[in-house]
Order: C-alpha cells, then structure tokens, then sequence
C-alpha cells in the first residue's frame, strides 16, 4: 500500500513500508479488540480458533499462524487499541510504544533470499511470526508518531464505534471509520436539530 498524497519521509519504500504495517495494526485492532462497531456492541473473538479465523479472513496472503499466534495477537491488539487517537496523551502512548518495541525487540534489519536485494525490516532475521509482525507495526506506529503525525492515527467519532483508522487524508481531516458512521453522525445530527426547532 502506498500513502498517496500524504508521506512519512519522501521515501517511497519506506512510507509503503509505514503504510503497511500501520494497515496491519488496524485490522488487528479492530478485529481482535473492539467492543463497538457502526453503533453496536461488539464481541472480540474469544478462544484461539475464532481469534485465527478472524486474523486470516483480514490478511490477503497466505500465513501460517497457530491458535497460539492468534491469542499472542489478540493480546498486542489490544496493546495497541491505545495507541490510536492518542493525541492528548501522546507520552503516556510514547512509553507504552517504547516498552512494546524493546519487548519483542524491534531493530533494523537487512535480510532477505540471495540473489534478491536485501529487504529492509524492524525484527529480527530469525523472529517468530508474531515477534516479527509485532516489531514491525510497533516501529511503523512510532514512525507515524515520530514525526508528529499521531493524530492520523483516530478512533472512529461516531457514537458507538470504537474502530481505529489510519488517516491518509492530506488534511488529517478524517474523523469516521467508514460512510456507514459518517451517514448515522450526520442523520443523528438531523435530527437534533430539527427536535432544537
């Protein structure tokens, strides 16, 4: 995924890079962590199998992940819940991001095939899935909020709805998770002001 108008750095591969991963955190958030979704109450998946189905019916490549992956996912998930619309408490989110990234040891690193060039990653070479996947949505997070841009990272505004998005506007503007919130603040705004008449 590519940023669009909006970058991080200027750098196209390391702004698909951020996008990517911050994508990743989305979808884990939202489906492993959230209570309310488009004005209902919600229920996270529970046990590792449902935990499993629902991280792999929101990934578009084939991954081999374990129940056990999924539980350790659905604690990051919810790790990482706080993490978006953050803006008035971007130190307290700043530590909790930097005591994630030493845990699953996020570093830079090149690796990769031979006969390819080195691919550029926040994990380890020989990390597990999970470790992997954890170091790198935590460092593209931190990168977002490194450069003063937390606040593209939001939780949907609409009234029952705790989904998070990743806000790619140009403006940093967006303020629902999807046209089906937008449309219920906008009616239930209608009709506040027609009951004030």
């Amino acid at each position: 995924m590519t940023i669009g108008p909006w970058r991080i750095t200027g750098q196209h591969e390391i702004d698909s890079y951020v996008g990517r991963w911050v994508e990743q955190a989305v979808l884990l958030v939202n489906s492993l962590a959230v209570t309310t979704a488009h004005g209902r109450p919600t229920s996270p998946p529970r046990s590792g199998g449902q935990r499993l189905a629902a991280i792999t019916a929101q990934l578009t490549a084939p991954v081999t992940l374990t129940a056990a992956d999924a539980d350790a996912l659905a604690a990051v998930a919810v790790e990482l819940h706080p993490m978006f619309g953050g803006v008035s408490h971007i130190h307290a989110v700043a530590t909790q991001l930097n005591d994630l990234l030493t845990r699953y040891r996020a570093v830079p690193n090149l690796h990769g095939h031979p006969g390819r060039p080195p691919v550029l990653a926040f994990h380890r070479a020989d990390a597990t899935l999970v470790d992997a996947w954890v170091a790198d949505m935590g460092t593209a997070l931190a990168m977002v909020i490194g450069v003063g841009q937390s606040a593209r990272l939001a939780v949907c505004q609409a009234d029952k709805c705790s989904l998070v998005f990743f806000d790619t506007t140009r403006n940093a503007s967006r303020r629902f998770c999807g046209l089906s919130c937008q449309n219920r603040a906008k009616a239930s705004a209608y009709r506040a002001r027609q009951a004030a008449r």
